[in-house]
């Protein structure tokens, strides 16, 4: 992309493309948990502009990241047309932050949906080999209603911390994707990842799935970078949201980075990463 320049706070919209019966719309999001220390930032005062975005976009599937359980609760009243599924982090299912996935259930079925940790000990809430915090993925199998198409959609937060919990994070991913896909099962893979382009982790995954926003090539649109840290006078470098796709199942129609604005900031500390999908022959 090559934007290098500083930006003030505006709105950028991502242009319609030319639907197709095969087509699949997926996002991620990083919504930035509530915690009264972001000040004006914080989740009451962006909340409203947040879900909006959300609707206005309209993604057939959307997996979000730090979500705790009166944000998605909030998230599930503003979109009635979604429906949700997950559970929080840490031991019980309401507690701590939620990996969770909205999808349209007009366009998508759930056929199976579940969560595990990304740890030594997946199945049971824990904390893996260095990271800060427990991490979770949370997935689902989906019939795509037009097309009759069965995908997976796999949607995870990286620790913020632990180099090696990254690493393994990965290797656990595509350990669990490899699963799946001895089935014939596309996968999709959404999240907050922690880890920019160049990094080995991400190259590992680059060279196993396409990265959506490389894929797209000329049709990728928005500012290089994913995460603002609510900073609207500073360019946007660091890339660390992500949409990943198995090779040769999709094509990437389009991809968008999304920096809209609120009045007074961004709705998030990151923005929302947006692609077109179409499943191929």
């Amino acid at each position: 992309m090559g934007i290098k320049t500083r930006f003030s706070c505006g709105i950028l919209l991502l242009m319609a493309g030319i639907a197709s019966a095969q087509d699949l719309s997926v996002m991620t999001y990083n919504i930035r948990y509530d915690t009264s220390a972001d000040g004006p930032n914080a989740w009451k005062f962006r909340k409203d502009f947040l879900i909006r975005q959300v609707a206005y976009h309209a993604p057939d599937v959307l997996g979000i990241q730090e979500g705790l359980a009166h944000q998605v609760e909030a998230m599930d009243a503003g979109l009635p047309q979604y429906t949700r599924f997950g559970r929080g982090r840490d031991s019980l299912p309401t507690a701590g932050e939620f990996s969770a996935v909205f999808y349209r259930e007009d366009h998508l079925e759930l056929e199976e949906s579940g969560t595990f940790w990304l740890s030594e000990t997946p199945e049971a809430p824990s904390r893996g080999w260095d990271a800060a915090l427990n991490r979770i993925c949370t997935y689902g199998r989906f019939r795509h209603r037009e097309s009759g198409r069965r995908f997976y959609l796999f949607n995870t937060h990286f620790d913020h911390k632990g180099e090696v919990a990254r690493a393994r994070s990965v290797a656990l991913l595509l350990e669990r994707m490899a699963a799946v896909q001895t089935q014939g099962y596309p996968v999709v893979l959404t999240g907050d990842l922690n880890l920019e382009p160049d990094s080995d982790p991400i190259l590992l995954l680059s060279g196993k799935m396409q990265d959506a926003h490389a894929a797209a090539a000329d049709r990728a649109y928005g500012l290089p970078g994913t995460f603002n840290g609510f900073d609207c006078e500073s360019p946007v470098t660091r890339r660390i949201d992500y949409i990943f796709v198995s090779p040769g199942d999709f094509e990437v129609v389009r991809h968008g980075i999304l920096s809209a604005t609120r009045e007074k900031g961004f709705p998030s500390d990151h923005f929302p990463v947006l692609a077109d999908l179409r499943f191929t022959d």
